[in-house]
């Protein structure tokens, strides 16, 4: 069911002038989004928009970046929300655009990323009827979302959008759908933004218990064992300088989560290393063994304890804090919850510290920090590093560190064995740094995070981590790059396999590499420059770092660096599932 020619013409009629004149709800929308300070939006058109594209086309305080599939439009946006913690927006068109886009709402949600998501809607009248391009926005979504609506009255539709910002960026933050009817968009009134919002129905808490924070420090002052387990609700918080001061006053030893990574920097000494199914020993041994453990903005998630029930077999002493009370016991049961924001739990906390003047047990920890060197120096991190045959993926990695150490730079990674590596090789010092997914494990997110950063960060340097698996899902991004300027470096850990599926069908299946060999892969440098970039074909070892030099030194360029790394390596340490998380494979000589 299309709009009326009449209704067009009013619609075309009405001009926004003086407060209080009538104007479209497309208008209403993108004057919304301008309130909200929104720089960038990442869309795709099509004809339920297209009365939204020509407000976004009548403006000027934002930019629209024109993606080429709508699953990199929320990636872009949600890459930029990682690294800036402002709110993505993403805009995409009802029906395929919709489903589309459904994977990088996922993403977004199961990392608790703030972002809005506008999706356009067949007319009200045709909602239920099987129109053209229509879909059941709200029920698709309902699962992966922190909130959605579905906006049938042009009135209410600059209260929906306050509404919408104020749930992503608040409490546990997350991506929220606003779903818009063709007909609302073309409809009229006045427009006015409200300056606040309240919502009965949602009031996160903020602020921690006096008493559990008490019960916490007494806790932490009195462990013989204790350590500081971090995830990425550090960095949802902004929390990170805290956290540093927490561990730093007290001197135990800190580990990060794969999401948690930057929150305290990765070249202190007490600072383990990540931890989980491929952490360190020094990181895995000191979680199963600690006496006291503080979980700051993590949730005990299946890749960070292994089993639960090995991880129960110790006895200790559990402080969570975390802003979503469902995260709580969730999977472990712990002593002494505290809900509220994680910065200003830890902000009380450390005030707390300071107020009562107890120190730790020094004698005590001094014998905890022993116990941990002996496992640290296990070098669990080791590879052939002496290896002029094959490219090793851990040096390129390693060498892209040494590289950008003190400069300003972005690592996102896609998914796979190329990810862990970047997790475990480049050491991240500071927060939002390191953007990759999480919970979800979503291929193809490597190339969007990184356009989104960049034209965030436009003088920081952006790198993209990935597999020729993962990159192809998304490689026609390469295309966006080009046109809005945002030059990128693409490391491509090409070892014609996908890696992490080939190693799980190495020690679990017993080498039956079932479809996980990549028997037809394009030629990615004339890809590259087929695409109007600059593409490098990297083959020995001896031509890593003059490579990466080359490709840094071309700021104004996106480059494609294919690195033909080696086949048959594997990511260790390893935990198998079902496992605890001391149960861990060092090496090829454990299998």
């Amino acid at each position: 069911m299309e709009i009326s020619k009449a209704e067009m013409v009013s619609a075309a009629a009405a001009a926004p002038g003086s407060k209080g004149a009538e104007v479209l709800g497309a208008e209403i929308l993108v004057r919304s989004l301008i309130e909200e300070q929104v720089q960038y939006i990442w869309g795709y058109p099509g004809g339920a928009v297209l009365y939204i594209y020509d407000a976004l086309y009548k403006q000027d305080k934002m930019q629209h970046v024109l993606v080429r599939h709508e699953q990199a439009a929320v990636h872009a946006a949600d890459g930029y929300a990682r690294a800036t913690g402002e709110v993505g927006v993403a805009l995409v068109t009802s029906g395929p655009g919709v489903t589309n886009a459904v994977t990088g709402i996922a993403t977004a949600y199961m990392d608790s990323i703030p972002m809005v998501i506008i999706t356009g809607q067949v007319p009200t009248a045709a909602i239920g009827l099987d129109a053209f391009q229509e879909c059941d926005t709200v029920g698709i979504t309902r699962p992966i979302v922190k909130h959605n609506f579905l906006v049938k009255d042009v009135r209410e539709l600059a209260s929906t959008i306050k509404k919408a910002f104020h749930i992503a960026r608040s409490g546990r933050p997350g991506p929220v759908v606003v779903d818009i009817p063709k007909d609302v968009t073309v409809k009229k009134c006045a427009f006015e933004y409200p300056a606040t919002v309240e919502m009965r129905s949602y009031n996160p808490v903020r602020k921690g218990h006096g008493g559990q924070i008490r019960k916490a420090l007494q806790l932490l002052m009195t462990a013989k064992r204790p350590y500081i387990y971090s995830g990425g609700g550090v960095l949802l918080s902004n929390a990170s300088a805290q956290l540093r001061t927490l561990v730093d006053m007290l001197g135990y030893p800190c580990t990060n989560t794969l999401m948690g990574l930057g929150a305290y920097p990765a070249t202190d000494r007490k600072f383990l290393g990540m931890l989980g199914m491929h952490g360190t020993i020094e990181a895995n041994n000191a979680m199963q063994n600690c006496d006291v453990l503080i979980a700051i903005g993590a949730r005990f998630d299946d890749r960070v304890i292994g089993n639960p029930k090995h991880f129960a077999q110790n006895e200790r002493k559990i402080i969570h804090i975390d802003i979503d009370p469902s995260s709580i016991s969730k999977r472990v049961k712990v002593d002494v919850p505290i809900v509220g924001d994680v910065k200003d739990v830890l902000n009380e906390l450390i005030a707390m510290i300071r107020e009562s003047g107890l120190k730790p047990d020094a004698q005590a920890l001094e014998q905890w920090w022993k116990t941990i060197e002996g496992w640290r120096s296990r070098d669990c991190l080791k590879y052939d590093r002496g290896n002029q045959d094959v490219i090793k993926p851990q040096m390129v990695i390693e060498t892209l560190w040494n590289m950008t150490q003190g400069v300003e730079a972005y690592v996102t990674s896609d998914v796979g064995q190329h990810q862990m590596w970047a997790a475990q090789f480049y050491k991240f010092n500071e927060p939002r740094r390191w953007i990759n997914s999480g919970g979800l494990g979503t291929m193809g997110v490597g190339i969007p995070y990184a356009m989104g950063i960049k034209l965030a960060k436009p003088d920081s340097e952006v790198y993209c981590v990935t597999g020729e698996g993962s990159v192809q899902m998304c490689i026609q991004e390469l295309s966006t790059c080009l046109q809005y300027n945002t030059p990128i470096k693409v490391l491509s850990l090409n070892n014609r396999y996908l890696g992490m599926v080939r190693q799980w069908q190495e020690i679990e299946y017993s080498g039956r590499y079932s479809h996980s060999y990549m028997d037809a892969l394009p030629n990615f440098v004339k890809l590259a420059e087929a695409y109007g970039h600059v593409g490098m074909l990297i083959e020995r070892p001896q031509d890593v770092e003059p490579a990466l030099r080359e490709a840094r030194a071309l700021k104004d360029r996106t480059v494609f660096m294919d690195f033909r790394t080696d086949p048959t390596e594997n990511v260790f340490p390893m935990v198998q599932a079902g496992k605890g998380i001391t149960e861990m494979l060092l090496g090829s000589e454990d299998l």
